[in-house]
C-alpha cells in the first residue's frame, strides 16, 4: 500500500546525497523542491497551491536527466510516488494536476517504466477493489484519463475493468435517492462522457460490433434514464446528454452514427420508444416533460458530433439532414417555449447557428440551393425567435446578466454573416434583408436595448455613411442612451463600432492617410456630439462619454484631442471636466506625456482643476495626474509636488464613491513610483564599471520616490486619531491600505491582480537603509489599535483588516494584557456597538498574541490549541451571561448583555483562519448548541412576559403592545413597584430599551452564528461519520430559527436570523445524506400547514416571521435543480389563497388566505428566487388582480402589494422619478405576452368586461367599480411604447381601452390614456388620433364630459409620442389640426369644464410649433380675458386650468409680459399661481421676461410683506430671490435692480424682512427665504449712514445663523447671503469706511465657521462666497467665476484675514475662537472615569467639525502675527494681552503632560487616552497655542518674565516627541513649530 504524503516526504527529506560537488547541487536543489511540495500540501488557496506547485516544475527542471539518473532507485521510486500522492491530493483542481503531471513526464524521461508501474498500482486500488466505487475514487479516474499523460496509458490498459465499475455504479446511483442529484451521479456521468471521448477508439467496437457490449449496454440505458428525468439534476442531465452525442461520435462510418443521432431525436416523443444506437437497444420512457431531456440532446449532439454525423439524412426521407430537419424543430420548440431552462435554449440555438456555418459549404453541396433565401421559413423563424427574445427577463444564473437577451445578440450576428455567406455564394447583390432589417429597427423606440446591438451588426454589411445619413438621429439616440444607466454599454458600443467601420473606411486598407486628416473626417460627424456629451449637466451622460466614448475614440483617432481641446474654455461650467478627462483618457491610450498638449497653460489648467469645488472635476483631474499606461514611468517631481499637495486637501470628502476614486488614482501613482524605483534598483545591481555617468537624476528621482511613500505612510496616521471625522478617517484608512499594498512584501493568495513584484524586497531594502519605510513600528499599531474603538463599524474592520494582514504576525505582551482586560469590559457593556468592537478584538488578540491569556491557561490542558482554549473560555462567558439573565434579567441587559459574547464567540470561531475541527469537540459544540437554544428560549420567554406561553405551540408571536407590556412588568417587579398604576410614558425608559436591545440583538446574533457554524461544520466535515453535528443536534438547530422566527416579531431580530437559516437551509439541501436534507424539508411542510390553518389571534403584520422562514428554505434550494420544494410550495400557497372565505370569517383575525398572499408576495420580491419565480407569474398575477374584488380589506390590501411586487419583478425596477428615464429592462408588450402567454387573455377580458359597463343610454349612471381595471391599465402603462406588433396579436386591446375613455373616475381615464400609448403600435398613431379628433363634438352637441376629457387625454398622450420625433408634419396630421382648430370652443366659457379646457389646452401645446399666429393669437386672447375675468364661484378643477392656461401664456414673452403687466390686479390665487410658475425656473430662460417679472415683484413687496399669508409670502420672497439671482445660483452673481426702490420703502422692506427673522416669526423655510431677500436688497442698497447700521444688524443675524444646531436651511440661507451681500461688502471700494473692518472680520469669522458646517451644501455655498471674493479681488471681471474647492477656500478666507486686517483688533479673537480648549487636566479627569452611563451615546451637533485640523489651518497664521510684533502697537497690545492671559496655563499644560509620562509598556489609562477623541484635540489645541507662545517669547520683550523660553521650548520638544513615540501623531505643519520652523 502506498503510503501517505507526510510520509513519503519525512523518507525523501531523510535521504542523504552528498557524493560530490555536484551531488551537493542536486541535493540542494531536491531539497528546495521537496519544501515546495510540502507548502502546497500544507496550503488551503487554491492559487498558493498553484503558485507553489509551479516553483516546484521550475526546480526539478533545473535537474537534468543524466543528475536524476544518478538518483538511487530507491531515492527515484520515492520520488514518483510522492508527486502521485500530491497528484491525488489535487484531485479537484485540475490546473494543479496538470503541474504535477510536467514534474512525472520529466521523470518518465529518466525511467518511463518506473512511472507507468507506480500509476498503474494507484490506479488498479481504485479499478480492483471489491468494493462499489466511490465519489473519491471517480475523482482520481477522472484525474488520470485528464490530467495525466501516463494515467491516459493505464487507463487505455484496463478501461475494460473501469467499464465494469461504472456500469455496476450506475443503476445503484441513480436508484437511491440520496446519490441520484447529488456529486456522485454527476461526476460517474462525467467519467463516462471523459472515456467516450479520450478512448473513442477503445470504445467504438463495443458500440458498434456485436461482441462485448455489455457494459455499454448498460451505461447507455442509466444515461437516457438521467437524461429522461429519473434525476432532478439539470447539470447532471445536461451532461449525460453531452456523454450520449459522445458515444454517438465513436461511429467510424458515416450512415450508423448519423442513424444513432435521429434515433436519438425521438427524445421528443411522449410515450415509450426505442433507441437504437450501433447494436445497442434501449428501451425509453419518458419521465419528466420539463424540456430538458431535448434540450440535453439537442445541446449535446450540437456539442459533440462532427459534420458528417450532423448532415446524415434521414432513411425514410433522404432529403432531410439532421441538422436542419432534425434539430432545428427541436431548437426552434425549446426556443418559443417558456421554460425554466429557456437560457439554456437560447444557448443551443447559438450552437446551431455556428455549427451551421460550419458546415455550409457541405450543406450547399449536397442540397445545391441557397439555405436563406429573401422570405423563406427557416430566414423567418430565425428572426422571429430574436426579436422576440431580445428583451427577456430572465437571467443567467452564474452571473447577474441578461442571459436570454446576449444570447439571442449573439444569434443575430451568427443569423447575419450567414445570410452574408449566402449571398456571395450564390451572387446575390441585392441583400434585401438589410434595408428591411434596417427599417425595422429604426421603428424601435430609443428605450430599446435591442436596437443598438442590431445596428452594429449590421453595420459592417450597410457601411457608416449609409447607415447615419437614413437614420440621422442615431446620435441624439445615443446621447439618450449614455444618460441611461442599462443602456449605455450598448450605446457605446454601437459609437465604438461606428468609428472603427469609419476608419476602416477612410483608409480602405491603406495605412498611408495621415491622422490629422483622418481626425477631421472624424470631428464633422462626432466632435460636437462628444462635446455636448462632455460638457452635459447629466452625470451619467458626462461619466459615461468620459469612459466609455473618449478611451475608443483615441484608440482609433488619436488627433482628435486636437478638435476637441480646441473647443473648452476652462472657466466655462463643464469645459474644465471635459478638459481633464480628454486629457486623461488621451494620456491613458497613448502614453503622451501630460505636458505635452497646450504647452504651459497645462499646468496652470491643472491647478484649476484640482481645485476645483466639483468632486469629479478633481477626480478627472487626479486620474489625468495618476494613469500612465507604463507603469515604470515614475512621476516627475513636478507630479509629486503636486500629488502632495492635493492629497491633504481632499482626505474629508463626504462622497463614498470619491474616496474610492480617490485611492484607486494614489494607487496607480505610486505603482509608478515602486515600479519606477525598482527599475533603478535593479539597474544600479546590473551596471558595469563606467557607466555611473547618467545616474545623478535617476538617484534623485528615487530618493524622491521613497521619500514620496514615506510621506504618504505618515500622513494617515496624523488623521486617525479620535475626534477626526469619519470621512477623514476613511480616507487615511484607504490611503494607507494602498500604501501597504503597493509598497510592502506581502503577496495575498486571495487576489489575482495588484500583488506586489517578487523582487519588491529590494526595494525595500534600499528605503530602509536611509532610515525609512519603517511600516510596522509599534506608535503605528497603536494608533490602528485606537481605531478599534471607532463609532463606526467601517473604521474599525478597516483597521483590524490592515493590523491582521500586513502587521507582525504576534502584538508586544504589553499590547496584549491591555487589549485583553480592554476587551473583556467591552464584551459586556450593553452598548451594541462596544460591545462589536469588543468582539473584534477579541478576534484580533486570538490571531495576533504569543501566549495564551490569562483565563485561556486556567482552562486549558496539555495539548489544547489557542484558539480552543480561546473558544472554550469565550463559551464560559456566554454560560455566565445566560445565567446571570436567568436569575436577573435587569441586571444582565446591564452587566452581561449576552450579544457581545455572542459575536465574539462567531468571530473566534468562524472569522479566524483556524478549521472549526480545531477550535471545537464535540463536547464543547453540545455546549454551545445547548446554550443557544437556552438562551434563546429565555429570551423569548421574557418578551412574551410568559415563558410556559412561549413554550406553547399554538398561539401567535406576542404583539409589539404585549412585548412592551412584558417588558414593563420585568421592570416593576425587578425595581419593587417600579413606575405607578395608570402612569404611562410616550418614550421608552432606559431600562426598557437596555431590555429589548439585549434581546432582540442577542437573537439576532444567535441566528447569525447558529446558521454560519453549520455552514462552516458541514462545509470542512471529510467523514459524515466524524462530523460535529449529528442529525438530532441539526434538528434542535433548525428548532432555535423556528422559535425565532415564529416567536418574535421584532423585524431587526428576524431579519438577522434570516441570514443564518438561510445557509443552515442551503447547507442541509445540499449534503449527500437525504435525511439531512429532509429537515428544511420537513420543516417548510409544517410552515406551509401552519399557512393553511385558521389562527384564533392576530398576528397582523405580513404574517410575521413566517413568510421569511418559508423564503429562507426556498432560496436555499439548488438553482441547478428543479426546485421541487419551491414548485410544491407555490402549488400550496395558491390553493389557499384561492379558497374562498368562509362565510362566517371574521375580520379580526388573520386568515390563511391573507396570510399565503403575503407569502407569496415575499417569495416574489426575493432576488435570491430571481427568475425561478417567474414561471408561475401569470398563475400569481390572475390571482391577486382576482383578489382585488375579495370582500376582506386585509386580503385586497395582500393583493395589491403582491400585484405591485410582481409588476416589479416581470418588468423591471422602476426609476423613482418620471424625468429619471424609462422603466430599466423594459419589455414592448408584444415580448411581455410572449413570455406571459396566459395573462393576454384574462387582462383582455378584464378590459372589456369593464368597457362594457360603460356602456348603456348617455344620461345612466356607469360607477361600476372593477378593482381590477386600474391595476391592469397601470401594468400595461409601463411597457415599452413604440414597438411594433409585427403578428397584430395585441390590436384588440385598442378598443376596449379607447371606450375607457368615457370612464367617470379620473385616474382611470388617465391610465387608460396612458397604457394606449404603449399598447398601440407606431403604424397605428395617426389612424387613432383621426378617429378621436373626428369624435370631438361641436358647441351645439350635447357630449359627456368623462368621454370628453378622456379622449382629449388620449389624443394628448399619443401626440407627445407620435410627435418625439422631429420627421415633418403629414397629411394626416394637418387634419388633426384642423379638428382641433375648430374645436376652439373648448377652451371658452362655453365648455363648462375646467378639466376639459386644461387638457386641450395640453393638446395645443403639444401642436404649438405647427399652429398658425392667428390661431394662436385668438387662443391666448381668449385665455388672457378668462384670467382676468373674475370667478364668480369655486369650481373643481378652476386652479389646474388656470395655471395650464399661465404655463401656455409664459411660454410667449409677448403675452406673458401682458398678463405679469396686470399681476396687481390680479386674484391673490392667479398671483400665487404666477409666482409657482416663476419657481418652476421657466422664466429664466427668457431675459426680457426675467426683467419685467423682476420689475413686478420689487414693486409689490411691501404689499406682499404686509399681507398676512406666510404661505404666500414665502413663495413671494423665493420668486424674488429667483429672478435677482442669475440661473447659476453657485456663483451667485446677481442682476443689478431695474428699479432700485426708494430708500424709505427699501428700509421698511429691510426690516420687515429683518424683523421677522430676529423674531423667528414663520418656519424655517419662511425664515431662510426673508433672510435671503433681506440680503439681496442689503446689497443693492446705495451708500448711506442708514446702511451701516443694517448692515450692523444683519451681520448680527449672521452670528446667529451658523450655529450647528440651528436648522439646515437656515445655515444654507446664511451662506448664500454671505455670496450676495458679504462679497460686495469685502470688495476694494468699501475699504475707504473704517466702520467696514470689523464687518469684513465678522463675516470672514462666519465664512469660516460655515466651512466646517456638518451639510455638504453649506459648505460648498460658503466655498462660493470664498470665491467670488477671490475673482473680485483678482479683477476677472470679464470670466464666470471660479469655484474653489472647501479646504481651499478656508486659507484663502484666514489669508485675506491676515492681508486685510492685521492690524485690527478682531482677528487675534478670530483664530483664537476656532481652536479647540486646551484644558489637559479635566480630559485626564473624565478618561479615568469608566463605564457609560446609557445606552446611547448624543452625538455631537456638529460631527464634521474637526478642531484638531483647523489648529492646523490657524497655526501658521499665529505665527505670522507674532512675526508682524513690532509692525503695529495695537497689534502689540492685542498680543500682550493673550500671553499674560494664557501663558500660565499653556506652561500648567505642558507641565501636565510632562507629568503625564506614558510608561514603557502600554496601561488601559493611557489606551483610554488614546481612544478619547478630547484628548487629541485638546492636545492640539495646547501645542498650538504653546507654539505660537514660543514665537511671541522671541519676538516680544515685554512677555519675557511670564516664562522662561527655552524652558518653554524645551517643554514643547520633549512632549511632542514623547506623545509621538507612544501613538499620538501630530500633523506636520505643528512639529514643524514645534522645532522652530515656521510652516507656510
Amino acid at each position: 500500500m502506498m503510503l501517505g504524503f507526510e510520509d513519503l516526504l519525512r523518507s525523501l527529506q531523510d535521504c542523504v546525497i552528498t557524493e560530490n560537488e555536484a551531488a551537493v547541487d542536486v541535493s540542494r536543489t531536491l531539497r528546495q523542491f521537496l519544501q515546495k511540495l510540502s507548502e502546497s500540501s500544507r496550503s488551503g488557496v487554491k492559487r498558493c497551491k498553484e503558485r507553489c506547485l509551479e516553483e516546484a516544475v521550475q526546480l526539478l527542471r533545473q535537474l537534468s536527466e543524466a543528475q536524476l539518473s544518478g538518483l538511487e532507485n530507491d531515492h527515484l521510486t520515492l520520488l514518483v510516488r510522492l508527486l502521485i500522492s500530491t497528484q491525488l491530493q489535487m484531485v479537484g483542481i485540475s490546473t494543479a494536476c496538470r503541474k504535477v503531471d510536467q514534474m512525472l513526464q520529466h521523470l518518465a524521461k529518466v525511467d518511463h517504466q518506473l512511472v507507468f508501474r507506480e500509476t498503474r498500482e494507484c490506479f488498479h486500488s481504485v479499478v480492483h477493489s471489491d468494493q462499489i466505487l466511490c465519489f473519491e475514487d471517480l475523482q482520481r479516474a477522472c484525474m488520470f484519463l485528464e490530467d495525466s499523460t501516463v494515467g491516459r496509458e493505464v487507463w487505455r490498459e484496463s478501461y475494460m475493468s473501469m467499464l465494469n465499475k461504472v456500469s455496476e455504479l450506475l443503476p445503484v446511483a441513480l436508484q437511491q435517492e440520496s446519490l441520484r442529484d447529488g456529486p456522485l451521479c454527476y461526476i460517474t456521468v462525467k467519467v463516462c462522457l471523459q472515456i467516450f471521448q479520450l478512448l473513442s477508439s477503445e470504445v467504438a467496437p463495443l458500440v458498434w460490433d456485436e461482441e462485448q457490449r455489455a457494459p455499454v449496454q448498460k451505461i447507455l440505458q442509466t444515461l437516457m434514464a438521467i437524461i429522461l428525468g429519473q434525476c432532478c439534476n439539470r447539470d447532471t442531465r445536461l451532461l449525460a446528454g453531452t456523454a450520449m452525442a459522445m458515444l454517438i461520435n465513436t461511429a467510424s462510418e458515416n450512415g450508423a452514427g448519423g442513424a444513432a443521432a435521429w434515433s436519438l431525436l425521438q427524445v421528443s416523443h411522449l410515450e415509450p420508444w426505442l433507441l437504437a444506437v450501433g447494436v445497442l437497444r434501449v428501451q425509453c420512457d419518458p419521465a419528466e416533460k420539463d424540456g430538458v431531456a431535448r434540450l440535453a440532446v439537442c445541446r449535446g449532439l450540437l456539442t459533440c458530433c462532427r459534420p458528417h454525423i450532423l448532415l446524415s439524412s434521414h432513411e425514410d426521407a433522404p432529403e432531410n439532414r439532421l441538422l436542419l430537419h432534425g434539430l432545428f424543430p427541436l431548437v426552434f420548440t425549446l426556443c418559443e417555449e417558456k421554460l425554466d431552462c429557456h437560457y439554456f435554449a437560447f444557448e443551443v440555438l447559438n450552437l446551431w447557428l455556428k455549427k451551421v456555418k460550419e458546415c455550409l459549404a457541405d450543406l450547399w453541396k449536397v442540397t445545391r440551393v441557397r439555405l436563406l433565401p429573401d422570405n423563406c421559413t427557416l430566414l423567418q423563424q430565425l428572426i422571429h425567435l430574436i426579436w422576440t427574445n431580445a428583451e427577456s427577463p430572465v437571467r443567467t444564473e452564474q452571473k447577474k446578466v441578461d442571459g436570454v437577451s446576449e444570447t439571442a445578440r449573439s444569434a443575430f450576428f451568427l443569423l447575419l454573416d450567414l445570410y452574408e455567406m449566402d449571398c456571395k455564394q450564390f451572387c446575390d447583390t441585392k441583400r434585401a434583408l438589410y434595408l428591411t432589417l434596417l427599417e425595422r429597427i429604426m421603428k424601435l423606440p430609443w428605450e430599446a436595448k435591442a436596437k443598438y446591438h442590431r445596428l452594429c451588426a449590421l453595420l459592417p454589411y450597410l457601411g457608416t455613411d449609409k447607415l447615419l445619413d437614413q437614420c440621422p438621429e442615431i446620435s441624439s439616440h445615443l446621447l439618450k442612451c449614455l444618460s441611461t444607466n442599462h443602456l449605455a454599454p450598448c450605446g457605446s458600443e454601437l459609437y465604438k463600432s461606428l468609428i472603427q467601420q469609419q476608419r476602416r473606411e477612410l483608409c480602405g486598407g491603406s495605412s498611408s492617410h495621415a491622422e490629422l486628416d483622418l481626425a477631421s473626417h472624424w470631428a464633422r460627424r462626432w466632435q460636437s456630439v462628444l462635446h455636448e456629451a462632455l460638457t452635459s449637466e447629466v452625470p451619467l451622460l458626462q461619466n459615461y462619454s468620459a469612459t466609455q466614448l473618449l478611451p475608443c475614440t483615441f484608440q482609433v483617432f488619436p488627433s482628435a484631442v486636437d478638435h476637441m481641446l480646441a473647443s473648452l474654455d476652462p472657466y466655462t461650467p463643464g469645459h474644465l471636466h471635459a478638459w481633464a478627462c480628454i486629457l486623461s483618457s488621451y494620456r491613458a491610450v497613448t502614453g503622451d506625456s501630460l505636458w505635452a498638449l497646450q504647452g504651459s497653460s497645462t499646468l496652470e489648467t491643472l491647478q484649476l482643476a484640482l481645485g476645483s469645488a466639483d468632486d469629479k472635476v478633481r477626480l478627472a483631474a487626479l486620474n489625468l495626474l495618476c494613469c500612465c499606461p507604463k507603469t515604470k514611468d515614475t512621476p516627475t517631481p513636478q507630479e509629486m509636488a503636486i500629488m502632495r499637495t492635493f492629497i491633504p486637501q481632499n482626505l474629508n470628502c463626504d462622497s463614498s464613491p470619491f474616496r474610492q476614486h480617490f485611492q484607486a488614482g494614489v494607487k496607480k501613482f505610486l505603482i509608478r513610483i515602486r515600479d519606477g524605483c525598482l527599475a533603478y534598483v535593479r539597474g544600479q545591481k546590473g551596471k558595469k564599471k563606467g557607466e555611473s555617468s547618467h545616474s545623478e537624476r535617476t538617484q534623485d528621482l528615487l530618493d524622491q520616490g521613497i521619500g514620496f511613500v514615506e510621506w504618504l505612510s505618515q500622513l494617515p496616521y496624523t488623521y486617525l486619531a479620535p475626534g477626526h471625522s469619519y470621512q477623514r478617517k476613511k480616507t487615511a484608512l484607504l490611503l494607507l491600505s494602498a500604501v501597504l499594498e503597493t509598497c510592502t512584501d506581502t503577496w495575498s493568495p486571495d487576489r489575482k491582480k495588484g500583488q506586489p513584484p517578487a523582487n519588491i524586497s529590494s526595494l525595500i531594502s534600499c528605503a530602509r537603509q536611509r532610515g525609512q519605510w519603517d511600516f510596522f513600528c509599534r506608535t503605528k499599531q497603536l494608533v490602528l489599535l485606537s481605531c478599534l474603538e471607532d463609532s463606526t463599524n467601517e473604521i474599525r474592520e478597516l483597521a483590524a483588516g490592515l493590523l491582521l494582514r500586513f502587521f507582525p504576525p504576534s502584538f508586544l505582551d504589553d499590547l496584549t494584557e491591555v487589549l485583553h482586560t480592554r476587551t473583556k469590559q467591552l464584551l459586556c457593556s450593553p452598548r451594541v456597538q462596544e460591545a462589536q468592537m469588543g468582539a473584534l478584538m477579541m478576534k484580533i488578540l486570538l490571531q495576533k498574541s504569543k501566549h495564551q491569556c490569562e483565563d485561556c491557561r486556567l482552562n486549558s490542558r496539555e495539548g489544547n490549541s489557542k484558539a480552543f482554549c480561546m473558544v472554550k473560555v469565550l463559551v464560559k462567558e456566554l454560560e455566565e451571561h445566560y445565567l446571570t439573565a436567568k436569575a436577573d434579567m435587569m441586571l444582565a441587559a446591564r452587566e452581561k448583555p449576552i450579544h457581545g459574547a455572542l459575536s465574539a464567540l462567531q468571530r473566534c470561531l468562524l472569522e479566524t483562519p483556524n478549521s472549526v475541527y480545531d477550535t471545537l469537540d464535540p463536547s464543547l459544540n453540545m455546549e454551545v448548541l445547548g446554550l443557544l437554544e437556552n438562551i434563546s428560549l429565555l429570551l423569548l420567554g421574557v418578551l412574551y412576559g410568559d415563558p410556559e406561553a412561549c413554550a406553547s405551540e399554538k398561539d401567535a408571536p406576542p404583539s409589539f403592545c404585549d412585548m412592551g407590556n412584558a417588558i414593563s412588568s420585568l421592570i416593576a417587579q425587578t425595581s419593587a413597584g417600579g413606575q405607578a398604576e395608570g402612569e404611562e410614558f410616550v418614550l421608552l425608559s432606559e431600562e426598557h430599551s437596555l431590555v429589548l436591545t439585549c434581546c432582540w440583538v442577542s437573537l439576532k446574533e444567535i441566528g447569525i452564528f447558529l446558521g454560519s457554524l453549520v455552514e462552516k461544520i458541514l462545509t470542512q466535515s471529510k467523514q459524515p461519520s466524524k462530523c460535529l453535528l449529528t442529525k438530532q443536534d441539526l434538528i434542535k438547530a433548525a428548532e432555535i430559527f423556528k422559535n425565532i422566527l415564529l416567536k418574535c416579531r421584532h423585524w431587526g431580530a428576524v431579519e438577522g436570523c434570516c441570514i443564518g437559516f438561510t445557509k443552515f437551509c442551503a447547507s442541509l439541501l445540499s449534503s449527500s445524506d437525504p435525511e439531512l436534507r429532509d429537515i428544511p424539508a420537513q420543516m417548510l411542510k409544517k410552515g406551509l400547514q401552519v399557512v393553511q390553518c385558521l389562527r384564533s389571534t392576530s398576528v397582523t403584520r405580513r404574517a410575521a416571521g413566517l413568510p421569511m422562514l418559508i423564503l429562507c428554505i426556498l432560496s436555499a434550494e439548488e438553482a441547478s435543480k428543479a426546485r421541487p420544494l419551491l414548485a410544491h410550495s407555490m402549488q400550496t400557497l395558491l390553493e389557499t389563497a384561492r379558497t374562498p372565505l368562509n362565510d362566517d370569517w371574521d375580520q379580526t383575525l388573520d386568515l390563511p388566505q391573507v396570510c399565503a398572499v403575503h407569502i407569496l408576495q415575499a417569495l416574489v420580491r426575493s432576488t435570491a428566487l430571481g427568475a425561478a419565480i417567474l414561471q408561475f407569474a401569470s398563475d400569481v398575477a390572475i390571482l391577486s388582480l382576482t383578489l382585488l374584488s375579495s370582500p376582506c380589506w386585509a386580503m385586497r390590501n395582500a393583493a395589491l402589494q403582491l400585484y405591485s411586487s410582481l409588476c416589479t419583478r416581470m418588468l423591471g425596477q422602476r426609476s423613482t422619478s418620471e424625468e429619471a428615464g424609462p422603466t430599466q429592462h423594459a419589455m414592448s408588450p408584444a415580448a411581455f405576452f410572449f413570455h406571459y402567454p396566459a395573462l393576454q387573455p384574462f387582462l383582455l377580458g378584464e378590459l372589456r368586461g369593464s368597457a362594457q359597463d360603460l356602456e348603456g343610454p348617455p344620461n345612466e349612471a356607469k360607477l361600476h367599480l372593477k378593482p381590477s381595471l386600474y391595476p391592469i391599465l397601470t401594468l400595461l402603462a409601463q411597457l415599452q411604447p413604440g414597438v411594433q406588433d409585427s403578428e397584430e396579436t395585441l390590436s384588440d386591446f385598442l378598443p376596449p381601452l379607447l371606450q375607457l375613455s368615457a370612464s367617470p373616475i379620473y385616474s382611470v381615464r388617465m391610465m387608460a390614456s396612458k397604457a394606449l400609448v404603449a399598447m398601440t403600435p407606431p403604424s397605428e398613431y395617426m389612424n387613432i388620433l383621426i378617429n378621436l379628433t373626428s369624435q370631438l363634438p361641436s358647441p351645439q352637441q350635447q357630449c359627456s364630459h368623462n368621454r370628453l376629457h378622456g379622449q382629449l387625454l388620449q389624443i394628448k398622450a399619443i401626440l407627445e409620442r407620435a410627435l418625439s420625433g422631429n420627421s415633418a408634419p403629414s397629411d394626416d396630421l394637418f387634419e388633426v389640426l384642423s379638428r382641433i382648430i375648430a374645436s376652439l370652443w373648448m377652451v371658452t366659457e362655453a365648455q363648462r369644464c375646467p378639466l376639459v379646457r386644461a387638457v386641450y389646452l395640453d393638446v395645443v401645446d403639444a401642436l404649438r410649433r405647427f399652429f398658425c399666429e392667428t390661431y394662436l393669437s385668438d387662443l391666448s386672447s381668449t385665455l388672457l380675458r378668462d384670467l382676468q375675468t373674475p370667478q364668480q364661484s369655486l369650481q373643481v378643477g378652476v386652479s389646474s386650468f388656470h395655471e395650464k392656461a399661465i404655463h401656455f401664456l409664459c411660454a410667449d414673452q409677448q403675452w406673458a409680459c401682458k398678463i405679469w403687466e396686470n399681476f396687481s390686479s390680479a386674484s391673490p390665487d392667479l398671483r400665487l399661481t404666477l409666482i409657482a410658475w416663476v419657481l418652476d425656473g421657466q422664466s429664466l430662460r427668457q431675459t426680457g421676461l426675467k426683467e419685467v417679472i423682476q420689475r413686478v415683484l420689487q414693486a409689490n413687496l411691501r404689499e406682499a410683506l404686509l399681507s398676512g399669508s406666510v404661505e404666500y409670502c414665502r413663495s413671494y420672497l423665493a420668486a424674488l430671490v429667483a429672478v435677482m439671482v442669475r440661473g447659476d445660483t453657485v456663483s451667485s452673481q446677481r442682476v443689478v435692480l431695474l428699479a432700485p426702490l426708494e430708500e424709505p420703502v427699501l428700509l421698511e422692506c429691510l426690516d420687515l424682512l429683518l424683523r421677522d427673522v430676529e423674531d423667528q416669526r414663520g418656519g424655517p423655510e419662511f425664515l431662510s427665504q426673508a433672510f435671503s431677500a433681506a440680503s439681496l436688497l442689503l446689497s443693492h442698497w446705495p451708500q448711506s449712514s442708514l446702511k451701516i447700521s443694517m448692515i450692523q444688524r444683519w451681520c448680527g443675524i449672521l452670528e446667529c445663523l451658523w450655529a450647528p444646531d440651528v436648522p439646515e436651511v437656515l445655515r444654507i440661507a446664511c451662506a448664500e447671503a454671505l455670496c450676495v451681500a458679504g462679497a460686495p461688502l469685502m470688495s476694494h471700494t468699501m475699504k475707504e469706511y473704517s466702520t467696514l473692518v470689523p464687518i469684513m472680520i465678522r463675516l470672514i469669522n462666519t465664512g469660516l465657521y460655515l466651512l466646517q458646517d456638518q451639510s455638504q451644501e453649506v459648505r460648498i455655498k460658503a466655498a462660493c462666497f470664498a470665491s467670488v471674493l477671490h475673482h473680485a479681488r483678482r479683477g476677472q471681471s470679464q470670466r464666470n467665476v471660479y469655484l474653489m474647492q472647501v479646504n481651499q477656500a478656508l486659507p484663502f478666507l484666514l489669508d485675506v484675514l491676515l492681508a486685510e486686517c492685521w492690524d485690527a483688533p478682531g482677528p487675534l479673537e478670530v483664530l483664537m475662537c476656532h481652536l479647540p480648549q486646551s484644558d489637559l487636566r479635566s480630559v485626564l479627569r473624565q478618561a479615568s472615569v469608566e463605564g457609560c452611563s446609557s445606552l446611547y451615546e448624543q452625538d455631537e451637533a456638529n460631527v464634521f467639525a474637526e478642531p484638531s485640523v483647523m489648529s492646523v489651518h490657524v497655526l501658521p497664521y499665529l505665527l505670522q502675527m507674532a512675526e508682524k510684533y513690532s509692525q503695529s502697537s495695537s497689534l502689540a497690545r492685542s498680543l500682550n494681552s493673550w500671553a499674560r492671559d494664557n501663558a500660565a496655563q499653556v506652561v500648567d499644560g505642558l507641565a501636565v503632560c510632562k507629568e503625564f509620562q506614558p510608561a514603557e509598556s502600554l496601561t488601559p489609562l493611557w489606551l483610554a487616552l488614546l481612544v478619547d477623541p478630547r484628548f487629541h484635540s485638546t492636545l492640539c489645541g495646547l501645542l498650538t497655542r504653546a507654539a505660537f507662545l514660543l514665537r511671541l517669547l522671541k519676538t516680544s520683550n515685554y512677555i519675557q518674565h511670564l516664562c522662561d523660553p527655552l524652558s518653554v521650548n524645551t517643554h514643547l520638544q520633549d512632549v511632542c516627541s514623547l506623545l509621538t513615540q507612544n501613538g499620538v501623531h501630530f500633523p506636520s505643519a505643528l512639529t514643524a513649530a514645534v522645532a522652530g520652523e515656521l510652516p507656510l
